[in-house]
């Protein structure tokens, strides 16, 4: 029988979906090239905003018009199926899979190719080690997660219900994953959490994030290390000290501050101040001179004034961001914010908010690309897009396009840029590593 899974969502999301596929395949299912062609068909959800859960549900529908073509089982896994659990049903769903239960997937599909309406919703995190099978998307760069699930609890979002509280892995099982990972043929690997730098803190024997680079980083064959998300008060000083220091762990960090008006911050219960973060980068950028710091900002918060939206402004300006991720406002039910405010800010001055912070960060990313032009910058290559053109990322997380061939891909190049933009650069390749491992597909 053939499967094929759907992922929407986050980058975890994404390394669920590749684990179902592992787990699929070893039981002898064969991957399809579409719904159409599935006998199978998982669509792993993301709820984060309601934009993301109208996707999933869009899709959803098409493969219901689908399974009255023909017969095809439909799972749904991820933050939805947690969510949303018996309206699924009620729509013609098979099967869910709960966010800590990816590794029942196998036995959910066989019930559910039975006949049986089944779900899981149970903790199998304990299962979850570097044996298990996965069919990676990528032949040299590789997601690992390394934390499950969130305890900060912002009033806006729904992660901590659909995900559960956090719970790391044992250092020496992640490390042994980045070792099969060596051996496989790949050179960059991805640490993955919902608050990535509170890692190993419910272990509670001195595991560490920054231990886990460090460690991670002694392994041979392994070139870059990177990691997603950070939360501004566990971002601690041997963190810093460890991206500063170590030559594998890329110079970029990725820390969300969501508004800049302290106002709003303490409504979204997040645990920090406006000055505090600026304080937090001001340490970093001197610790790490040429690190890349990029962002998330929300708008149109319930009760957001004009004064507390300027004040957002002002911290991106000042904070100068080498990518700005923006969202619009949206109630999640069953999360604080849903409870306590109403959504107050018109969805016309939401949407002027999102463009006139889209602009600023745009002319931002312009003035900091100008430092880029005529430097020779060595990247990984990473795939071809639809232009054309090739792509590969330097350590500091910056995306440069060139023209390029297959047999490129995961090597280093080295790019000088003759083109900047506002968002990607563009150069021309003038080096290329020759002499590197047999790539391996899965891992």
């Amino acid at each position: 029988m053939k499967f094929y899974i759907k992922t929407f969502g986050c980058q975890m999301n994404e390394n669920d979906s590749e684990l179902m596929a592992g787990l699929l395949a070893k039981e002898g299912f064969e991957l399809a090239a579409s719904e159409e062609e599935a006998d199978v068909v998982i669509i792993n959800t993301c709820a984060v905003r309601k934009k993301a859960e109208e996707k999933f549900y869009g899709k959803l529908g098409q493969v219901l018009k689908l399974k009255k073509r023909k017969r095809v089982i439909v799972g749904v896994a991820g933050c939805v199926a947690e969510k949303e659990r018996e309206k699924l049903f009620e729509k013609g769903v098979d099967f869910l899979v709960g966010t800590r239960a990816i590794t029942q997937v196998v036995e959910l599909v066989k019930q559910a190719i039975a006949g049986e309406k089944v779900a899981c919703f149970e903790d199998h995190l304990d299962e979850y080690t570097h044996e298990l099978p996965k069919m990676r998307t990528s032949r040299h760069h590789a997601w690992v997660t390394v934390i499950h699930g969130c305890d900060r609890f912002c009033s806006y979002c729904i992660v901590p219900y659909v995900r559960g509280r956090e719970k790391s892995r044992r250092m020496e099982d992640v490390l042994e994953e980045v070792r099969e990972l060596a051996r496989g043929g790949y050179r960059e690997v991805t640490f993955l959490g919902q608050n990535v730098d509170a890692y190993g803190k419910d272990l509670r024997d001195g595991t560490s994030l920054a231990r886990l680079l460090e460690e991670a980083s002694k392994v041979e064959g392994i070139e870059r290390l990177w990691f997603l998300t950070s939360y501004p008060t566990d971002f601690s000083d041997e963190l810093i000290e460890v991206v500063a220091r170590n030559p594998k762990v890329a110079k970029t960090v990725h820390l969300p501050v969501q508004s800049g008006s302290n106002r709003i911050l303490k409504m979204m219960n997040r645990k920090y101040t406006k000055e505090y973060y600026l304080e937090l980068l001001e340490k970093i950028r001197k610790a790490v001179p040429e690190v890349s710091i990029t962002s998330d900002v929300i708008v149109g918060f319930p009760g957001e004034t004009e004064e507390d939206f300027m004040e957002t402004v002002d911290l991106v300006e000042r904070a100068r961001f080498e990518r700005l991720n923006l969202a619009i406002y949206s109630p999640r039910e069953g999360t604080l914010a849903w409870k306590l405010y109403k959504d107050d800010v018109p969805y016309e001055e939401k949407v002027r908010r999102f463009q006139f912070l889209m602009n600023l960060q745009k002319r931002i990313n312009r003035t900091l690309n100008e430092s880029y032009r005529g430097k020779v910058v060595r990247v990984i290559v990473e795939a071809q897009a639809d232009n054309g053109l090739f792509y590969g990322r330097d350590m500091r997380n910056k995306i440069v396009a060139f023209d390029g061939e297959e047999w490129m891909i995961g090597r280093f190049a080295d790019v000088v840029v003759e083109r900047i933009t506002a968002g990607p650069l563009y150069g021309k390749v003038i080096w290329v590593e020759n002499d590197v491992s047999t790539f391996a597909s899965t891992g």
